[in-house]
């Protein structure tokens, strides 16, 4: 006759008399051994929030021609800063730009000194995208299609931010976001191989929604602090839509190495009228003398 089986010894870590597991049991060893797993958060971890104060505020007057032009300013001439682009212009109105002098402050200082020097004046609005964004401070060898010329004068500093991780934070997110053109800058390609090539041109975006694809690409310096209704006015100027025929043929072209395809899409989105910055500069505000006190 076979003898009966004899019981199984319980493990070194159960004993006997708790052979049977509870639901509150499992619940409290899942409890603990979640909390021996999961690390605790680190203040590194946390990064401080971006510092966006406003240091500087800049304004930017926009004019329209009611045609397309071709100047015949001279090239270097002084005079380009003080003489309207066309005999008959219809002002738009002012910009007024906060710039975060905190957070960059080499593009600040570069742009403001843009302003306060006359060197974006009489310069084109040379690309518009509905809905988007538009984009000025295209530079050129001359002013002879309303481009920037940079004089070797102003000797700006070259700009480490455009290589800091850090510039590229801030998001494009809503109108009036003010950026600097690094994916989108479309300036002479002579100019961009000069030993002393500073890019200054720039984007304001308009709305109504975001533009993500700017983001992480662009740096975002500042924002429009007035004048919202100036950049719906710009937004709104017709540009030209090349056909999709066209569209096709210019592919073709770059993909057999044709410069010329290069040349035919820097005419897409120009506007079909005259943008330009008619005055440009710098705003003091006078700080007060005492901090506001509460009611």
């Amino acid at each position: 006759m076979a003898s009966p089986l004899s019981p199984i010894p319980p493990g070194p870590f159960l004993s006997a008399s708790s052979t049977t597991l509870t639901r509150r049991s499992l619940l409290l060893s899942s409890t603990l051994s979640t909390t021996l797993t999961t690390p605790p958060l680190s203040s590194t971890s946390l990064s401080p929030p971006l510092d966006t104060t406003i240091t500087d505020r800049v304004f930017l007057d926009f004019s329209l021609c009611p045609t397309y032009f071709r100047s015949t300013l001279p090239n270097t001439s002084t005079s380009a800063d003080s003489t309207p682009l066309c005999s008959d212009p219809t002002p738009l109105g002012r910009l007024v730009l906060g710039l975060y002098g905190n957070l960059l402050p080499l593009t600040v200082s570069t742009f403001k000194l843009m302003c306060t020097s006359s060197s974006y004046k009489n310069t084109l609005v040379h690309k518009i995208f509905p809905g988007q964004f538009f984009q000025a401070g295209r530079q050129g060898r001359s002013r002879e299609y309303g481009e920037v010329h940079l004089l070797p004068a102003l000797d700006l500093p070259r700009n480490i931010e455009t290589v800091n991780p850090k510039a590229f934070l801030l998001a494009h997110s809503r109108a009036g976001i003010v950026s600097l053109c690094l994916s989108e800058n479309d300036d002479d390609n002579e100019i961009k191989l000069d030993s002393d090539y500073r890019n200054v041109e720039f984007l304001i975006t308009t709305g109504p929604g975001p533009c993500p694809q700017l983001d992480n690409n662009n740096i975002v310096f500042g924002t429009v602090l007035e004048g919202l209704d100036v950049v719906t006015a710009i937004a709104s100027i017709p540009t030209y839509k090349p056909s999709d025929r066209i569209r096709l043929l210019n592919d073709l072209a770059e993909f057999f190495g044709d410069e010329r395809a290069q040349k035919g899409r820097a005419l897409w989105n120009r506007p079909l009228k005259t943008v330009y910055i008619s005055d440009c500069g710098e705003l003091q505000v006078t700080k007060p003398s005492m901090p506001p006190s509460l009611p």
